[in-house]
């Protein structure tokens, strides 16, 4: 197993000072407990923020440096600006609510994401600083989206995983947020991105292709030369740490105890931090609005809501508070005796004996987040009974729910409907209860905290090995490699490799910079340059025919080696097929508006770059799969290009170019060959040895050397030019 990295906002520690000194505790939380034996196994080390220490002593503060380098964990001092600024501000300001669907209560004005973008940037130093080759990285939550992409820059040949431990929002919410392309592009700098959701991973998806243009095949994006895995890895608990719990016989005598005291009465338990997003008014509400339907419940039914405090000094949970606190004394007030009330608030942090305790003994679970992403409450619920009883009500809005199918799933905001599912947990037979229950409880046990950790540390470990690192064509290198060759073969794409992409193609004409360049290269002594299209040859002999530059048109089909000599073209190249191939393209183009159809001699092109980019990428992705059982053994090949689906007859390709510029070519020549796409890629696998190939932009490509698109191949053909 390779050393493990851990990273997170917070180590999973607690430090205490008192009379006798300052000690470390670890943290019993799932996350802690999870990742405890593959960190310890590993040797690896966690770093994160050890919370405030600023009140310590200069020799308490050493006592706990050292014994946190014990745990093998690595502190990240924060100043109270940036807690204020980066974990109050930024992170449970803004990211928290957006990615709850809570958008109204982001402040109006974005003051604090430099300071969020700094200190991930120190987390990410902090991280390469400790880095070994043939580590592993994982990073957790929304606190440091940012640093995979710093670690990338820093660490290119790194395997770097990052888990996002809460919601991601639909596309729409999303990008709602000022900062929200930064955000993406921070978190693909991550070989591995996990959520606890197939919905989550949808969301992203959407987002990436919206914000990005970046479409995700099956479970795959192309970005930056790299393929970025995503996942859906539901995260578990300590199930058997919470059953042996539940059989404790101290824990046993407070469950005892609880039934005692609620001895001709239901309990109902509801466990939450004290967050807006968990739904407690609501559940209130819905006790509320059953007792007053139903008089038959008042005095039976025991509600205990468990509310440990949370984020104490933003003003949005205090005013929570007080608005739970209203809650619970109107019902009470409404339903209460003098010896007894219907609701149990308790505002404090419970351990976790207590807690299984008072999970043993509820008849019902009410568990009702307005949004969660995952809710491990409702796990360890299951997980605390070994008697096989009680029933789970939960939100079908935690990410929990898409696993425990045989809860009672509610609308948090429908109270009537949580009423219902109340009374109807509270009425189930035996039979029903245990028969849930035992299948809850299977899935509980079997993906547990440990299982989530393995799965995602196997998937992380099982993508292939990082390529090695070189330097970016364009850097002085790859100038230096092609200056000194005594003779140089330039073999360029047009679209996306020496002009940008437009909304039709006969827009892309070529400007007098370019012209003017392309006239300079070809004139530059023993240089020969050669433009390998998808473009018909009347379009490049219209555009570039004044040139003394070789044209080769609809990818190698015609070529034309210099000005003057004729078009020839590949022999047998058949174009029959186009008639049945035509009324597919032009069905699929008249159902999405925006989208054409284009006719080359030996290839159809569908284009919807007109169209809207996630409508566009699905219809896109189905005429590909259609296309490609249609037509699986005849003599087609389909391409999926940049905003295009290209039909061609098998066999033409750009490599078929390169035989033919490259026949009694002058010793010491140097061929090289820039391109954008996939059609590219057989350009660059045709090339001789000692070439050097070229990718024009961010999807991955074979190409050992790579620019960011149009203008800075420009700035690399003009630096060929200088000196």
């Amino acid at each position: 197993m390779s050393r493990l990295l851990l990273v997170s906002n917070r180590l999973p520690v607690t430090v205490k000072a008192d009379k006798e000194g300052v000690s470390v505790v670890r943290s019993a939380g799932g996350l802690a407990t999870g990742l405890r034996g593959p960190h310890e196994r590993s040797g690896g080390v966690w770093i994160g923020w050890p919370g405030d220490v600023s009140r310590l002593t200069q020799a308490q503060r050493a006592s706990v440096e050292a014994q946190l380098a014990e745990l093998r964990c690595v502190p990240i001092h924060l100043s109270a600006s940036e807690v204020a600024r980066y974990y109050e501000g930024y992170s449970n300001r803004v990211l928290w609510p957006l990615c709850h669907y809570l958008i109204e209560r982001i402040p109006r004005q974005d003051r604090d994401w430099e300071m969020y973008r700094k200190v991930n940037e120190r987390f990410a130093d902090l991280v390469a600083s400790h880095y070994q080759p043939g580590d592993t990285i994982w990073v957790h939550d929304y606190q440091l989206m940012l640093v995979p992409a710093f670690l990338r820059a820093r660490l290119p040949q790194a395997r770097i995983g990052f888990f996002l431990h809460i919601p991601f929002p639909s596309s729409e919410i999303f990008r709602t947020l000022p900062h929200r392309a930064e955000l993406v592009r921070g978190l693909l700098g991550a070989d591995l991105i996990g959520f606890h959701t197939l919905t989550y991973v949808r969301h992203f998806a959407s987002a990436l292709m919206r914000l990005l243009g970046l479409e995700t095949v099956v479970d795959s994006v192309a970005y930056a030369g790299r393929e970025v895995r995503l996942g859906a890895f539901p995260m578990g608990i300590d199930a058997q740490a919470f059953e042996s719990l539940a059989m404790d016989a101290a824990v046993l005598e407070d469950v005892r105890v609880h039934r005692e005291r609620s001895t001709g009465q239901r309990l109902v338990l509801g466990v939450d931090r004290l967050d807006y997003t968990k739904g407690i008014p609501q559940r209130l509400s819905a006790v509320q609005r059953l007792l007053e339907r139903e008089p038959s419940w008042r005095g039976r039914l025991r509600f205990v809501q468990v509310a440990v405090p949370s984020r104490t000094a933003v003003a949005d949970y205090a005013d929570y508070r007080d608005k739970v606190d209203e809650l619970v004394g109107r019902i009470n007030g409404l339903y209460g005796g003098v010896h007894n009330v219907p609701v149990h608030y308790l505002y404090r942090s419970f351990n976790e004996k207590q807690l299984a305790a008072l999970y043993r003994a509820a008849d019902v679970m009410f568990v009702t987040p307005v949004r969660d992403g995952m809710n491990l409450v409702a796990k360890e619920f299951c997980a605390a009974r070994p008697d096989e009883d009680g029933v789970l009500v939960l939100s079908e809005f935690a990410g929990a729910a898409d696993e425990l199918g045989d809860a009672l799933l509610v609308n948090p905001y429908d109270v009537e409907g949580m009423a219902d599912a109340l009374e109807v947990a509270l009425e189930m037979p035996e039979g029903e209860r245990r028969t849930r229950m035992r299948t809850l409880r299977a899935r509980v046990k079997e993906y547990d905290v440990h299982w989530w950790v393995r799965s995602f540390l196997d998937a992380l470990q099982a993508l292939p090995t990082p390529p090695p690192h070189v330097e970016p064509a364009g850097s002085e290198a790859a100038i230096a490699r092609m200056r000194e060759a005594g003779h140089l073969l330039l073999l360029i794409d047009y679209d996306g490799t020496l002009v940008p992409f437009t909304a039709r193609p006969e827009l892309a004409t070529p400007d007098a910079e370019l012209l003017d360049l392309l006239q300079r290269l070809a004139t530059r002594p023993n240089t020969r340059v050669h433009i390998v299209s998808g473009r018909t040859k009347e379009t490049l002999e219209a555009w570039l025919g004044s040139l003394p530059v070789g044209l080769h048109a609809e990818h190698g089909l015609y070529s034309r080696p210099a000005p003057g000599e004729p078009w020839t073209s590949l022999e047998g190249v058949p174009t029959d097929w186009k008639n049945l191939v035509r009324p597919v393209l032009e069905a699929f183009a008249a159902r999405v508006p925006g989208a054409f159809v284009e006719e080359k001699s030996a290839s159809l092109a569908w284009h919807y770059r007109q169209v809207d980019r996630v409508f566009g990428a699905r219809q896109a992705r189905e005429l590909r799969l259609h296309l490609g059982e249609v037509f699986a053994h005849g003599p087609l090949e389909v391409l999926p290009g940049d905003k295009v689906v290209e039909v061609r007859a098998r066999g033409v390709n750009k490599g078929r170019v390169v035989g033919r510029v490259t026949e009694g070519m002058a010793p010491g020549t140097r061929v090289v060959a820039i391109g954008d796409d996939r059609t590219d890629e057989d350009l660059f696998a045709a090339l001789p040895e000692g070439s050097l190939d070229i990718h024009a932009g961010g999807r991955n490509s074979r190409a050992r050397y790579r620019v960011a698109g149009p203008t800075e191949v420009r700035k690399l053909l003009a630096a060929l030019l200088v000196g």
